[in-house]
This record gives structure tokens, sequence and C-alpha cells, in this order.
């Protein structure tokens, strides 16, 4: 499949609309790696795709510019490769459309199919801001050396006492899995449950650094480890990806039962 993937080589630019640029890849790949194997999904969650080039042609021919949150299912049985979905909206940019609701509905029809479930497409992004609840991780004094793979020994319990915290990190970083280019992420993870030990949580976040893994895997892999290791009677994770070709993803999961996160952007998007 991966000689299939438009990522890593050199794709021509789409001229007219072409709904069959999405490349959807099976989520079930990923999740085989975390021992998930068709059961029912420990976690619900969304991969929030925020779109910051999106432009097509009115009746006249006169160019409009839009943006866009696209969101889809963690349920769904695809994910949707990111350059496929930069090139399938830039195949937009020269065809002729009544209104914008047009767009959208178009974009809803594609991105559902190719997802496998349904996918919510709005006008707009959310603001960017930053939460004054978050805790943050990154001005702890921790030896790292550890990179090449995420490492969940270092995940764990610091006392049994149920807490309820909002922990945060701006230094995830991972590798695409095809061109070996970084993707740069701030991360939060909200729980409830005993304390995790917060030292333990940052190396273990550092060590995804050459890590080769999908957005939307990497999150579902933080989930499924801290989950296993710390024991949350309840945890929602969130990673918002910094831009690449004119899009972020912000993959979310969490127990059944969680509401999202509020939607929005970091400052880094």
């Amino acid at each position: 499949m991966s000689s299939q993937l438009p990522l890593g080589r050199d794709v021509a630019y789409p001229r007219h609309y072409d709904a069959s640029l999405l490349f959807p890849i099976p989520r079930a790949q990923g999740r085989a790696g975390l021992g998930l194997h068709g059961e029912a999904l420990p976690f619900v969650g969304t991969d929030r795709w925020h779109a910051y080039e999106l432009s097509w042609l009115d009746g006249r021919g006169k160019p409009v510019v839009a943006t866009a949150t696209i969101s889809v299912p963690a349920a769904s049985p695809h994910l949707i490769e990111s350059k496929s979905l930069k090139l399938y909206l830039n195949s937009f940019n020269a065809e002729r459309f009544d209104s914008a609701e047009q767009v959208r509905a178009r974009i809803v029809a594609d991105l559902s199919h190719a997802a496998g479930a349904p996918v919510e497409v709005v006008d707009g992004l959310p603001a960017i801001g930053e939460d004054a609840g978050l805790q943050s991780l990154d001005g702890l004094a921790v030896d790292c050396d550890r990179y090449d793979a995420p490492d969940p020994a270092f995940l764990a319990v610091a006392d049994a006492g149920e807490v309820e915290e909002r922990l945060h990190s701006a230094l995830l970083k991972s590798n695409c899995p095809v061109t070996g280019q970084p993707d740069w992420a701030g991360v939060t993870l909200a729980y409830r449950g005993p304390r995790i030990d917060r030292a333990g949580l940052l190396r273990y976040l550092v060590s995804f650094r050459e890590h080769a893994e999908f957005h939307e895997q990497c999150v579902e892999r933080i989930f499924v480890d801290v989950l296993a290791r710390c024991r949350p009677r309840a945890l929602s994770v969130e990673a918002r990806y910094t831009r690449r070709g004119g899009l972020d993803i912000n993959p979310w999961r969490a127990t059944p039962g969680l509401p999202p996160p509020v939607p929005g952007r970091d400052l880094r998007q």
C-alpha cells in the first residue's frame, strides 16, 4: 500500500475536481499493533482537521476563499491520508459552484465515502487561545535518553489517591512513516484516577521523538498505554499538530461517556 500513497512522491497539481485523489487507510492496520483486533474500541473520539486553504470559483468565475473544520469519527473504518486530503481540496480551485453550501455538501459526501462513516464539515476555524487550566509538564527537570520508540515502561502511578488533572506538553514529536518528515504537536491528557507520575509521563512523551507513525495512531497509542499502565477511571487525550500543506489535524480519544474538548487552536497552529 505504501507505494500507492501520494506522500513522499511527486504528484501532479490537480487541475479539476477529483474525489479519487482521496486515499483512505484502514485504521485496523495501526490498531493491530496496539492489540486491538476488531473488538469494541476502548475509546471514542474524532480526528478534527483544520483546512486553511480552501477555494473555488463562483458562478461567474470569481474566486472564493474559505476555511473549514472537518471532523472524522474515530469509529470510521478508515482514516484519510493527509497529502491526499490536501490534493483533494486543491482540486476545487478551478471548479465553479453556485454556493458555499454546494461545496460543503460535496466535501461531506466525498469524505464520508472515503472514511466509511459520516464526516462533519463546518465553515470556519475555531479560535486560537490558551487554556489557563492546563498544567504544563515541560518545566520538569528530567533526564531523557530514549527517543527511538514509545516506551510505556516510563508510565507509572505516583500515588493511589484519586485526583483529577489536566496535563499538557508541547514536546510531542514523531515522524511521518512514509516521508520521515517531523510531526510536531502539543498534547493534553485529562484524567480522573490515581495520580500519574509526571516525570515518567514526560519521558514517555519524549520517547516518541524518532518514532514513525501517523498522527491518529500516535494518539491512540498514548491513550492505550496510559490506560493500561496508570489505570485512570476516565481519560481524554488530545493532540494538536502543527500545520503542514494548509492542514492541521487534532486527534482526540477518550473513555466512552466523556464529552469532547472544546474545539480550539494552539498558537503554533
